[in-house]
């Protein structure tokens, strides 16, 4: 009997699934006190900095370090020359070098790193480093990666991954057809906490110990000691307070170079980024191209789907290919598609590295076929709702890969309980003041009376998406905890041992939750998250709460038994009988109840679990297979306000249903909900990297624009609770579907404004720009 279905009395109790407890970081991250990573230090700890390169594309003639090491207070500088181990690295390819030791790719690559006595130090002795370089063509279009008429910029070459994907007839037609062409540029996740990180070598130099911000502790382990030629037991690292990842902190950055100089002097060494060197420092969005043509018949049924997309990989791997995978074979969206021919490229140049961000690939291909769902409803003479209606995919449809939709697909609900949720009563243009005056905050523009009320034309779109959850193509996908239970005078503690990284998702919150909900104890502490454990994965994917809850699950379930089986001896049950309701071990075939804080004293139980997802499989040569392991559904309604004229946009409601098996923590995903729509309107109408000739012109958080307070509308949400079979919990990951169709919603709301003015906007890229809206 599951924990979702198990008999109780009078409802969860706080502190369980399904109540809203406190963050246990929450009140220190409120009053500042709360260590992040850059603020970890140590006694005698010395300061890195990392010398970046200034072209997107040169040879590294000569590197002079003797005017550096004049410097009084540099302590140690290392080159590629002094990487002891692999001279790589990488999450799927270990293509990117620790340091370039021949060539540089993209502006911002490293070339040497440092340590000295204070920063200032460290700073002024970077500047003294003369490297020679010889500046060579920059790979800068993707399209002459495909085409091969550019030299390779990489021993790999310049085509990370091509993917083609037919399914069904490709020859298949409809009588209604409608295609474009849409581009969606690079963002940036824009964590607040940047890269940081503090390593303590063992005395003599046979191993480290790392505090780290990073998702994936093991992996990060990995990747380390095989640059430092160390086994990796000799590696241990301890997640240090993550200011938010998005995916940023899934490849590792300052990891090594902060390591080698720590191990050079034998004395802890620190190093930090600064916002500058934070948007040259972490993978990013993939901005990408993608063709699309829809056929379909008169009342609007899809008939097929064709597609080219191209995504910009930059210039090393990171996680392109699986990127690509997920943007081509959701092409169909969560709509039923019975042909299909998609063709996907990944490729190399000479701009920074792309790689992980919230959505992972699902971004990119939704703001297309949803932008195609408004021209094939408008083509048909339909509303873009009952377009989606109509189409609308159900659990155990296929998708273009073949691949059946086993999880619950409750897309039309998602469409009809957003429906339903209250428009916004705000007037267009603004609410007016009791003296008439307009509130200006109200309008496009904000203050200063940038727009005038009587300009604004209000707009409503659409949006839907599936995301797939977890990791596919026979990722062997598991996650590990330990959870013991000691008894004492005061009653039992539970305490949870994982290496979940909390990068802001709040699974700190949801384990103890699970921990209370099976074993009926308030009691729960955490240990400290480190590699003291096995791997937890990495928290991306929207998979911890179904993977790592998963383990967490087990491991209370396997004490819990141990707990029974206690009881069962004390009182003469029978242990298999047994269940918890709230605080009490339930005897069903007598009604007697034992308190469990009480059956627990003086008792000590520990188990580790392990959860594995069955593993999913290859695609072939034509994109079919069961590659995935679940999927998420959500749909968004986007309300906007527009001054033509000017080319602003004002945000002023976003509706969603969203598919999220069960809320177990209904706060949590709230949060969850609101922050990846915030991303989606940045998305939307605001962020994008700028990178000319391959340099970033944008890299702060002044040019670099992100949705503020004052930017974002209310959220009106409805959560569709129907707990999926496959889910250990019976919930989805709720992180990444946000931020997925809340773009292509705001945009098509700007476009349907735009209409209502006599205005005929394509508006195929985002960002959408002033520009783009425009009359002047």
């Amino acid at each position: 009997m599951s924990i979702i279905d198990r008999p109780t009395s009078t409802g969860p109790r706080h502190g369980a699934l399904g109540t809203s407890p406190t963050r246990p970081d929450g009140v220190a991250k409120v009053q500042g006190t709360f260590e992040f990573s850059s603020d970890i230090s140590a006694d005698g700890c010395l300061f890195g900095a990392t010398l970046r390169s200034p072209h997107s594309h040169a040879r590294i003639v000569s590197i002079d370090l003797s005017a550096a090491w004049k410097i009084s207070g540099v302590q140690a500088i290392v080159t590629a020359e002094d990487v002891p181990g692999q001279l790589t690295y990488g999450l799927i390819s270990q293509d990117q070098p620790v340091f370039a030791s021949d060539i540089v790719r993209y502006v911002g690559e490293p070339v040497a790193a440092l340590a000295a006595d204070d920063p200032e130090v460290a700073r002024r002795a970077l500047d003294a480093i003369e490297v020679t370089y010889e500046v060579l063509p920059a790979l800068l279009d993707p399209e002459l990666a495909i085409s091969g008429e550019f030299d390779p910029i990489h021993p790999d070459g310049n085509v990370i991954r091509y993917q083609r994907i037919v399914h069904g007839d490709p020859a298949a037609t409809g009588e209604i057809v409608v295609e474009g062409t849409y581009e969606i540029g690079m963002q940036d996740q824009a964590f607040l906490g940047l890269e940081a990180a503090l390593a303590i070598p063992d005395p003599g130099g046979k191993g480290i110990e790392m505090h780290v911000a990073t998702q994936w502790l093991h992996e990060d382990r990995k990747q380390i000691a095989a640059c430092l030629g160390f086994a990796e037991e000799d590696v241990r690292l301890v997640l240090g307070g993550v200011g938010g990842a998005f995916g940023a902190r899934e490849d590792i950055s300052l990891q090594v170079h902060c390591s080698l100089l720590a191990l050079r002097l034998g004395r802890p060494v620190r190093m930090a980024y600064s916002r500058a060197e934070s948007f040259l420092g972490h993978v990013h969005r993939h901005p990408a191209t993608i063709w699309m043509r829809h056929h379909a018949t008169a009342d609007g049924s899809i008939v097929k789907i064709e597609s080219r997309m191209v995504f910009d990989g930059g210039a090393y791997a990171s996680t392109s290919s699986a990127v690509l995978i997920n943007a081509i074979t959701l092409a169909q969206g969560p709509y039923r598609c019975a042909n299909a021919v998609v063709d996907g490229w990944a490729v190399r140049t000479n701009h920074l590295p792309c790689g992980a961000m919230r959505g992972f690939g699902a971004v990119q291909a939704c703001f297309a076929y949803e932008s195609q769902m408004d021209k094939l409803a408008a083509a048909c003479g339909v509303g873009p709702l009952d377009i989606r209606l109509l189409n609308a995919m159900t659990t155990g449809d296929v998708l273009i890969t073949g691949q059946p939709v086993l999880n619950v697909a409750p897309v039309e609900e998602c469409l009809r309980e957003t429906d339903a949720l209250p428009l916004p009563d705000e007037p267009v243009g603004g609410h007016v003041r009791t003296d008439g005056s307009v509130d200006a905050m109200k309008l496009p523009g904000g203050a200063g009376r940038t727009a005038d009320a009587g300009d604004i034309v209000r707009g409503i779109g659409w949006g839907v998406s599936i995301k797939n959850l977890m990791y596919s193509e026979s990722f062997d996908d598991y996650a590990t905890a330990r959870c013991r239970i000691e008894g004492g005078p005061d009653g039992p503690t539970v305490f949870l041992k994982f290496a979940t990284a909390e990068v802001g998702q709040g699974f700190v919150t949801l384990a103890p939750q699970i921990a209370r909900s099976v074993l009926g104890i308030d009691r729960v502490e955490l240990d400290q998250i480190d590699t003291q454990v096995g791997s937890a994965g990495s928290t991306s994917a929207s998979r911890q709460t179904w993977m790592s809850g998963g383990a967490v699950n087990a491991a209370c379930e396997l004490v819990r038994s141990l707990i029974f089986e206690h009881v069962a001896a004390l009182h003469g049950c029978s242990a298999g009988d047994l269940f918890i309701d709230h605080t009490d071990v339930v005897d069903p075939r007598t009604g007697r109840r034992f308190d469990v804080a009480e059956a627990c004293v003086g008792v000590s139980f520990d188990e580790t679990a392990v959860y594995r997802h069955p593993a999913t499989s290859e695609i072939d040569e034509n994109g079919q297979g069961n590659c995935h392991t679940a999927f998420a559904f959500v749909a968004h309604r986007a309300v906007v306000d527009v001054d033509p004229e000017l080319g602003l946009v004002k945000v002023v409601q976003i509706a969603t249903a969203q598919d999220v098996g069960v809320a177990l923590n209904p706060l949590s995903v709230m949060g969850q909900i609101e922050g990846g729509i915030a991303q989606g309107l940045g998305m939307a109408v605001m962020e994008e990297i700028i990178q000319v000739d391959g340099v970033i012109r944008n890299g702060n958080f002044t040019d670099y624009l992100l949705p503020t307070f004052l930017d974002m509308p209310p959220v009106v949400a409805t959560l569709i609770e129907q707990p999926d079979p496959l889910a250990p919990l019976g919930a989805k990951g709720v992180g990444e579907p946000p931020c997925i169709s809340s773009t292509p919603a705001i945009v098509a709301a700007i476009r349907d404004a735009l209409a209502q003015a006599g205005i005929d906007a394509p508006l195929n890229r985002v960002p959408v720009r002033p520009g783009d809206i425009c009359l002047l």
